[in-house]
């Protein structure tokens, strides 16, 4: 209640052109609120018992929380690299697993709450967490102690996050344009930042998610798909669509073409049934799914049309920035 007070009053303190306030209040904040309070609660229930099958439903909900917010690249999820600590894919060197073996054989002492943030990226996170309670096979040693640690350290970096955008990143956005304010010199500085958010994700959605389970016709590559232990790939693209559709609601309710082209991107990710994208293997499964990345590709080519415009933003950027 005091946080909506507090937005609420410098809400009103803005112009009355009023577009990325909307989308601090009603998505990016309830966002990362929705990755804190799922995060620590799975690290409390690692806690109470850590064998996997009984955590598996936490840390799908702690990953379907992430899918809410995964797309914003800037601010405090930037700092220290936080975002890539909580979610390290794609690692198509298998850094990870092998970071992660040499944790379990390990000092234990590695894995205490205050060396476990000083391990590689490639071990922690969301990512690391799946190999542990999805193993592809029988694990070296009994990894309780490093889901344990795995879990607190999700929680910890989701609290970070949360808590400063409470505290002092909202203030950054809200305050765009003012004496002082270095981060957000003009208010269009902040529209920009956030289509960029959207274009960058869903060239990831595209270029990444999709094109690497998919390789080429003759030669597909299911394995290669996202969370493809946890049978999440197909989630995960349907969750980050459905995510940036709402955040462009947000930012402005005069897009139609826009949002028709996120239903329609959204209906076929829903309709796919391809879990894991094994199906890519297939004729028609590899179909399938070339239509779901057609339809991203065409989705993004009109957010730049029509929502740049109707946002003031310019074309003269690389989504790959970020900020």
């Amino acid at each position: 209640m005091l946080l909506r007070a507090t937005l609420l009053t410098f809400c009103l303190a803005t112009p009355a052109l009023a577009d990325f306030e909307q989308t601090l209040s009603d998505h990016i904040l309830p966002g990362y609120a929705a990755f804190a309070t799922s995060t620590q609660e799975l690290a409390d229930a690692a806690a109470k018992d850590c064998k996997a099958d009984g955590l598996k439903p936490a840390f799908n909900a702690a990953y379907d929380a992430w899918l809410g917010v995964q797309h914003l690249r800037f601010g405090p999820a930037e700092a220290d690299g936080l975002s890539v600590a909580i979610a390290f894919w794609p690692d198509p060197k298998g850094s990870g697993a092998k970071a992660q073996r040499a944790l379990l054989l390990g000092d234990p002492a590695q894995l205490s709450p205050e060396h476990f943030p000083d391990q590689s990226v490639a071990a922690r996170g969301l990512t690391g967490l799946e190999r542990l309670l999805y193993p592809a096979e029988p694990l070296p040693a009994d990894p309780c102690a490093l889901i344990k640690a795995t879990t607190l350290d999700l929680a910890r970096m989701a609290k970070i996050i949360n808590d400063n955008w409470i505290n002092t990143y909202s203030k950054t956005v809200l305050t765009a344009g003012d004496l002082g304010n270095t981060t957000f010199q003009t208010r269009p500085e902040v529209r920009q930042t956030l289509f960029t958010q959207v274009v960058a994700a869903l060239e990831f959605d595209k270029d990444t998610r999709l094109a690497r389970p998919l390789g080429t016709f003759d030669k597909p590559r299911p394995e290669r798909a996202e969370a493809v232990a946890s049978g999440r790939s197909q989630r995960n693209v349907l969750l980050s669509l459905q995510a940036l559709r709402a955040m462009v609601v947000t930012l402005t309710p005069d897009a139609p073409l826009t949002l028709a082209g996120f239903d329609r991107a959204i209906k076929l990710a829903e309709t796919l049934d391809d879990p894991s994208f094994a199906g890519v293997a297939t004729p028609q499964g590899h179909l399938k799914v070339e239509i779901l990345q057609q339809a991203i590709s065409a989705l993004t080519d009109t957010v730049v049309s029509e929502l740049g415009p109707e946002l003031d933003v310019g074309v003269g950027f690389n989504a790959a920035d970020g900020d």
